[in-house]
């Protein structure tokens, strides 16, 4: 093994996952993921029969199940009942906002917000259409929401569900600690998204808009909720969470009303290839010693104060992605004097960290590349203007009430 070829390869898939893709290349971050692994088999850093023994199967067995779990809800028209009855409750830009912030939060941290973004973009791009007022401020609530509400559970982003399989930390306790600092959370993207957008919520009460109606299955929606109700539960008692995850999408695959394939086209295939590679360029850092050399270079030890390595972990969060930065991190986490203290850190500084730029999460492209194929301009700069005041009032929020009750 040669460092500095492994070195250099892994920055090369780095800068790739951070840019979303390899200039000049078809490629997205799954592929530059699955070449970056190629580089490191092909130049022998790592051995192609050692390639498993990389992988983290429980959590690409949960983040699979979960894919199932939102299939069965987004064609049972779940989604859609919820994002219409929102806009039927909601009068005024102020309430529509509000409404929007926390239904939005709520969901993510339930669900995958990545799936969240995906059913509500186009709900939101309509209703402003309609309303024929600006949907920027509305879909920079969107993103921001769907971050800040998936810190609150271990199902409510991947990198969360790294985290759960890694720590063991129950549900509950994951919950209890990071719930308030997401409900704070919420609350403070409301009134900065009013701050920032003054003359769109001002008093004026929304025309009357017309939604065209959801078609829901009812049998399939039922079945499902009850299957999500039975493995919240579950994660409450204390069940593993791949475990409670996985059996529950078992028992909605047993069904005689939908296809399979219908089920399996919702997935995000690229995801899990993208974990997967991830997984493995992650494991040659480590087995090659570059994690250890790049801690002891930046001094990140396990004694390192809660401030440096909540904003350390933003920061690298926005260089890498969040996923990526976790996987860096989680080997300093276990020697921390107390690892819960440590990976509750982890979880929230990187998943509020999402909400810094346009590029900070998953969840915040997919808002802006379907607003791109409504015509809505929903560029870096405006974002990050808005997401600057954002993450660095709730990553404050967040580390004073972690040091405050867990450090």
């Amino acid at each position: 093994m040669n460092l500095t070829i492994t070195l250099a390869i892994i920055t090369f898939t780095y800068f790739g996952i951070a840019l979303g893709r390899w200039p000049k290349i078809k490629s997205n971050r799954a592929t530059v993921t699955l070449m970056g692994v190629g580089l490191l088999v092909a130049f022998g850093q790592i051995p192609f029969e050692k390639l498993p023994q990389f992988l983290d199967f429980d959590t690409l067995i949960l983040l699979f199940s979960m894919m199932i779990l939102n299939a069965n809800l987004r064609i049972a028209g779940f989604f859609n009942l919820a994002g219409n009855a929102l806009f039927r409750v909601a009068r005024s830009p102020r309430a529509l906002l509000a409404l929007e912030i926390f239904l939005v939060g709520i969901l993510s941290g339930l669900f995958l917000n990545d799936t969240i973004c995906l059913m509500f973009t186009p709900l939101i791009l309509e209703m402003m259409t309609n309303a024929r007022r600006s949907p920027i401020p509305y879909l920079i609530a969107l993103a921001a929401a769907a971050n800040i509400g998936s810190a609150a559970t271990l199902t409510g982003n991947p990198q969360n569900m790294i985290i759960g399989v890694a720590s063991g930390i129950s549900y509950l306790d994951f919950t209890s600690a990071l719930l308030p600092i997401t409900l704070l959370g919420l609350i403070i993207l409301w009134a900065i998204i009013l701050l920032f957008y003054p003359k769109e919520f001002q008093a004026n009460p929304f025309p009357e808009t017309v939604i065209e109606k959801v078609e829901v299955n009812r049998s399939m929606l039922f079945k499902t909720l009850i299957v999500v109700s039975g493995l919240l539960a579950a994660f409450l008692a204390g069940v593993p969470i791949a475990k409670a995850a996985f059996l529950a999408s078992c028992v909605l695959l047993f069904t005689r009303r939908v296809q399979p394939h219908l089920v399996f086209a919702e997935f995000d295939w690229s995801l899990l290839v993208f974990f997967a590679g991830l997984f493995i360029v992650s494991g040659a850092l480590e087995a090659n010693g570059i994690t250890t050399m790049l801690f002891q270079a930046i001094n990140l030890t396990s004694s390192t104060d809660i401030w440096a390595f909540s904003f350390f972990t933003a920061g690298l969060s926005n260089l890498v992605s969040n996923v990526p930065a976790v996987l860096l991190l989680k080997s300093i986490v276990t020697s921390f004097r107390d690892p819960t203290a440590g990976w509750l850190t982890l979880a929230a500084a990187s998943t509020l960290a999402g909400n810094l730029t346009l590029l900070g999460s998953v969840a915040n492209l997919i808002v802006a590349e379907i607003a791109t194929r409504w015509r809505v301009d929903l560029n870096f700069w405006e974002y990050t203007r808005v997401g600057l005041v954002i993450t660095l009032l709730t990553l404050t929020i967040g580390t004073l009430w972690l040091q405050n009750f867990f450090w």
